[in-house]
């Protein structure tokens, strides 16, 4: 079987179906939890040592090495906004839809003893800081603190602030630390790679440990999950469009006609790499944008703007709390769309990346690191709405940042 995720989406089935025949197995169920906390520790760990460094490399490279003519900087802070404006927009989408679709999911008593239980044990429910604290810890006093104790949003806020001082200095010294920090961040990616060759191993371990514990009742927590992302990322898709009519002023018609053969081949390839080359036509031909909309901006978005990470990080964070027994309030869940609203940009280009760098995040509001994994093994479904997603957000961006386009009334 060569499709990796058909290998990881093999391995959660064999897990869960493991885990859920031997629940009521006795000695043998316990010995085979313990082992399979091992093995899913092990590697959650190895995906959370690459995080930090990797992240921090990611975004002080970018930063310190952007640059771009005065016509460029202009499309270039006009689509920044809109990123940023979109990043939060879904966020707050998946915000309510999540709050509405996990506002009756209760699992049953003695399962939900038995995995909160697990989560204790693991020492996964510190007591969390307050509002204020929170704000307070965003500029961090000590950023090599803030990064042993995984603390990213912090982390970001020096590596953006390092990355644009560096901006300042001498072009022999700034080139110096971007390159020192690229190959840092290949090496790293190098490292993830490998630990996402072992990812089957990883999560028969995790979905075989949370079957044992959850029994039956996973498959609908799973099914209710993976729904409700899906059907978050769909509603944002379609709510672009119309922002493209009012804000774009380009024609309903016209930009669905512009948009779909990118759309249709990036929910194939589940790339938007791979649908880059469409977009372009279409932005130039079909939507008359002007040379740095279509060609700086586009590849700038596939390059960096993935709308769906905020969408995605909240409904996860959502299930996970409602799926432990930790509650996740407003505030937080606001706290949760700002930092991955920031780290979106730094996402590793790999197969649910955005979930990798999500582990650290999920100590740091009470829940185990090892409940990643879950996530990631069920996002092949999901990763085609994301993709969709991002694609017709990298187009609306384009649309919207450009100075010249085709006007709506234009057929």
């Amino acid at each position: 079987m060569r499709s990796p995720s058909l290998r990881v989406l093999l391995a959660l089935a064999i897990g869960l179906a493991l885990g859920i025949s031997t629940a009521t197995a006795g000695d043998l169920s316990r010995q085979l939890i313990a082992l399979a906390d091992v093995i899913g520790a092990l590697w959650t760990n190895a995906i959370r040592m690459t995080v930090i460094p990797l992240v921090a490399a990611l975004t002080i490279a970018s930063v310190a090495g952007a640059g771009a003519t005065a016509d460029l900087r202009r499309a270039t802070v006009r689509a920044m906004a809109v990123f940023i404006v979109l990043l939060v927009g879904g966020g707050v989408l998946a915000l309510v839809i999540g709050q509405l679709a996990f506002a009756d999911f209760v699992l049953p008593a003695d399962v939900a003893a038995r995995i909160q239980g697990s989560a204790t044990a693991a020492g996964a429910t510190p007591t969390l800081p307050s509002l204020s604290q929170r704000l307070i810890d965003i500029i961090p006093s000590n950023p090599v603190k803030a990064a042993a104790d995984g603390a990213l949003l912090p982390l970001v806020v020096f590596a953006l602030a390092l990355g644009f001082a560096l901006k300042q200095i001498a072009a022999d010294r700034r080139d110096a630390v971007i390159t020192v920090c690229r190959g840092l961040s290949d090496a790293l990616l190098v490292v993830v790679g490998w630990v996402v060759a072992i990812a089957p191993l990883g999560v028969f371990a995790l979905a075989l440990s949370l079957g044992a514990r959850l029994g039956v009742s996973s498959l609908g927590a799973l099914a209710r999950y993976i729904a409700t992302l899906c059907v978050v990322l769909m509603v944002f898709t379609v709510l672009l469009y119309p922002v493209v009519v009012l804000i774009g002023r380009v024609s309903f018609r016209r930009f669905l006609a512009a948009a779909a053969p990118a759309q249709a081949l990036a929910a194939g390839s589940r790339s938007s790499l791979s649908a880059l080359p469409l977009m372009i036509s279409a932005a130039r031909d079909r939507l008359a944008l002007d040379a740095p909309a279509s060609g700086f901006v586009l590849p700038l978005a596939v390059s960096i703007f993935r709308v769906n990470v905020p969408m995605a990080w909240v409904v996860g964070v959502i299930f996970l709390g409602k799926l432990y027994g930790v509650h996740i309030s407003v505030a937080t869940l606001a706290m949760v769309i700002a930092t991955s609203t920031l780290l979106s940009f730094s996402v590793p280009g790999i197969p649910s990346g955005s979930l990798f760098i999500l582990a650290p995040l999920l100590v740091s509001l009470g829940l185990p690191a090892e409940a990643v994994g879950i996530l990631i093994a069920v996002d092949v479904i999901p990763d085609i709405f994301k993709t969709t997603a991002n694609v017709t957000g990298h187009l609306t961006a384009a649309i919207i940042a450009s100075e010249q386009r085709a006007p709506a009334a234009a057929e």
